[in-house]
């Protein structure tokens, strides 16, 4: 699930655009409605020609709602730049494009709106030429440029078209199994209560899991799920969620809360930011020591006192460290984005990268240790660069994923180890070097076990008689490679949650159940047998009797004793069988095959069979005509 979002001057056809792409208009409020102008955001869907559906986010145009633009573009995947043809690049436009760039929204469309309003195709030209300019040193240089008229519908299929190619360069939000949404929206619906709306990141929630709002700590359940006003039982990373929420008022939340799942570990509120910063270059000023911000991450924002630790003020176009002392209590992760405005005059003044969420204190400036520790995790903590490495190879050794983490393997060994012990990454093998052992990612791992959870339930359920899936046709039918499914077997075996038993592979406590109609025939076989318990019918005859499926699900829970492809016993008559040759052979020594024949009182064949069968067992001994109890026996 893809997100876009919109960005661009007031009044250059942002939300007219969403209109003529999903049909729908984004603005809800009569406000909106009536000045012609978003205040608040805006939410679309629609499907792209391969079939991929989207979310879109609008948001507001105008310079007095720039907080609300900051709530809605945190999450997004790609941005749709907005410039209209008849006024060209604005000052909002600009800005946008700045934070655009701050909070590094890689993929991006630069769309040419009102392009039915130009006067010439050289005006179009000439405007372009300046957009390319203006996106030179951006995340957007390389955006492709697309004229587009609402209007006439012009240039919409090249729209989408370039929305295809862009988001196809960009990489599949990772499930980190540590969800978060940040809130920009709550509302509450008749007969549903409480709903919050924004982009999933980092895991998933589902219908049923317990919940938190945070900072406030206000706990509760998903009650329900909807994904472009579509009902779901999952909402999945990267996605544009409503959750409905119980347990929890709708005047608890306000925009910029964070969901996460109830005791998560991962996410807890701070006062305090150690961060990169860079302030603008096209700022008014220099950003000096102690100075008031405006702080937005995600869809959050609070006041905070911007604390320089290795300079007394920054000039424009300059980049430093700052521990940020927040006034509010706010969710943040390492690596996230982060853009700082001055509140008077109203301005954007830079942004950066969160470098630790929870610092142990206040830092002391100008400290050559700090810094240099900054800037050690600046080029990524061991922990989140090696857990990114494993998620992108899935399942690999340890020496695999030092190697794309690209750290030295004292440093990754010890963190690997940590990963390993709180479960964050799984062991799919034990073994004693351990740079060698396989690893996953935990919600790879998941995908996994339920994969093969899911074929195995599939397989009792279509197969109830059968003891469970042959080990060969379930490994087919997971397409794992033979070392991981065999690792992946094991853990699971170890786990109780499947049982393998002469190849035949099962959920773990899983009995072959028989219906009333399998009994009645059971009972039946049964008589034949009781009536001549060591003569009874052949194979071909019980099966002839209660069909294969069953005749088999009784060889399997060991009720019938196959001791060859043609004779089967009762349980109990085998054993007693067993138990009358054992005892002769005990006291005699030797017997002949006549011998026990007769004293069965049975035919040749049947006693032929038992004996092999005891042979093959490991029971008996042949020597000539005669058996003999093996040494081991």
């Amino acid at each position: 699930m893809r997100v876009l979002g919109t960005a661009g001057h007031v009044d250059h056809g942002k939300s007219t655009l969403i209109e003529a792409l999903t049909g729908k208009h984004p603005d809800r409020l009569k406000e909106e409605q009536a000045r012609e102008m978003t205040i608040e955001l805006g939410f679309g869907w629609m499907a792209l020609p391969n079939g991929e559906e989207v979310g879109l986010v609008d948001v507001p145009g105008h310079r007095d709602f720039i907080s609300a633009m900051l709530a809605g573009v945190g999450g997004i995947d790609a941005a749709l730049l907005i410039i209209a043809a008849d006024e060209g690049l604005m000052p909002q436009t600009k800005e946008h494009l700045a934070i655009l760039d701050l909070l590094q929204i890689s993929g991006g469309v630069i769309v040419v709106t009102k392009t039915d309003l130009a006067s010439d195709s050289g005006r179009l030209a000439l405007l372009e030429t300046d957009i390319r300019s203006a996106v030179s040193a951006t995340v957007l240089r390389d955006a492709p440029i697309v004229r587009v008229s609402a209007k006439n519908k012009s240039g919409l299929p090249e729209l989408l078209a370039a929305i295809e190619n862009i988001l196809r360069q960009q990489p599949a939000r990772p499930n980190l199994n540590r969800p978060r949404l940040p809130i920009d929206r709550v509302f509450s619906l008749s007969g549903f209560g409480t709903v919050v709306t924004g982009t999933l990141l980092n895991g998933q929630f589902s219908i049923g899991d317990e919940a938190t709002i945070l900072p406030s700590g206000q706990s509760g359940r998903v009650r329900g799920i909807q994904t472009h006003n579509k009902k779901v039982d999952v909402a999945l990373p990267g996605s544009r969620v409503a959750i409905n929420l119980t347990g929890i008022d709708v005047e608890a939340i306000r925009r910029g809360a964070t969901l996460v799942k109830k005791d998560s570990p991962d996410y807890q509120p701070t006062r305090r930011l150690d961060a990169q910063f860079h302030l603008l270059a096209d700022t008014s000023h220099p950003l000096k020591h102690a100075a008031e911000v405006k702080l937005f991450i995600g869809a959050s924002e609070t006041m905070a006192t911007a604390r320089l630790l290795d300079a007394e003020e920054l000039q424009p176009g300059q980049t430093g460290w700052v521990q940020l002392e927040l006034r509010e209590p706010m969710i943040a992760a390492y690596g996230d984005r982060y853009v700082l405005r001055r509140p008077s005059p109203s301005e954007t003044l830079g942004g950066g990268l969160i470098i630790d969420p929870h610092p142990r204190g206040r830092h002391k400036r100008f400290e050559q240790t700090i810094l240099s520790a900054l800037e050690t995790r600046a080029q990524g903590a061991p922990r989140e660069v090696l857990l990114e490495a494993a998620l992108a190879l899935q399942i690999a050794s340890i020496q695999e994923v030092i190697l794309r983490a690209q750290l030295e393997e004292i440093h990754a060994l010890q963190t690997l180890e940590e990963l390993l012990h709180d479960g964050t990454l799984i062991a799919l093998e034990t073994g004693t070097n351990f740079g060698d052992l396989r690893v996953t990612p935990r919600a790879q791992w998941n995908s996994i076990a339920d994969n093969f959870l899911k074929i195995v339930n599939a397989y009792h359920a279509s197969q109830p008689l059968r003891v469970g899936i042959p080990r060969e046709e379930l490994k087919s039918k997971l397409k794992l490679a033979p070392r991981v499914f065999s690792a992946s077997l094991a853990l699971l075996k170890k786990e109780g949650l499947l049982e393998e038993a002469q190849g035949w592979i099962k959920i773990c406590g899983r009995e072959i159940g028989f219906t009333k109609r399998d009994q009645a025939q059971v009972a039946a076989l049964t008589r034949r047998f009781d009536l001549n318990p060591f003569s009874p019918p052949s194979v071909k005859e019980a099966q002839a009797e209660v069909g294969e499926e069953l005749f088999n699900a009784l060889v399997h829970t060991g009720r019938l004793i196959a001791v060859s492809s043609e004779v089967v016993f009762q349980k109990q008559d085998y054993e007693k069988m067993a138990g009358l040759v054992y005892d002769i052979l005990k006291q005699e020594g030797a017997i002949t095959l006549a011998e026990v024949r007769n004293r069965l009182g049975t035919s040749r064949k049947y006693a032929q069979a038992l004996l092999e069968y005891l042979d093959l067992t490991g029971v008996t001994l042949r020597e000539g005509d005669t058996r003999k109890l093996r040494e081991t026996a």
